[in-house]
């Protein structure tokens, strides 16, 4: 399992914002100071108050609306759900990274939350995860069409 565990001002609007993002929660790990939020079948991102977070940190907390300590990707079903997730980001109050990156293979677009947290949400051909990138590139290359 991962837990990934990030800092935020506000736990209840944090909370508020994954949600209109279709994240959902897990009750028994989630109180006042924290939230577990599913991500995957074993990965989940702990929401945690800058108090809650300093009790584990062994060093001072860094701002990330200034500074880049990690950026958080997470996988969705089609390229139409990277846009919709995108645009459910920046009307729950979130602002965009960049524009869309569009690989043919892989698609995303990045937003950063209510804390200043830069995330990527993106969407792989399914072929490509199979095969891996350069061989499906090649095998679109060599037929034309995609494989």
């Amino acid at each position: 399992m991962l837990f990934v565990n990030i800092p935020v001002a506000d736990l209840e609007r944090s909370k508020a914002f994954f949600a209109e993002l279709g994240f959902a929660f897990d009750p028994m790990f989630t109180d006042e100071t924290a939230a577990c939020m599913l991500v995957g079948e074993h990965a989940f991102v702990m929401l945690l108050t800058r108090e809650k977070f300093a009790e584990f940190a062994k060093l001072p907390m860094a701002d990330p609306t200034t500074h880049t300590l990690a950026l958080y990707c997470f996988s969705v079903s089609s390229r139409e759900e990277v846009d919709r997730v995108s645009a459910a980001a920046l009307a729950a109050g979130g602002s965009k990274a960049d524009d869309a990156e569009d690989h043919g293979f892989m698609y995303s677009r990045s937003f950063f939350d209510l804390d200043g947290h830069g995330w990527q949400v993106m969407w792989m051909d399914p072929a490509a995860v199979e095969r891996g990138p350069e061989a499906f590139a090649a095998s679109t290359q060599d037929s034309g069409t995609p494989a």
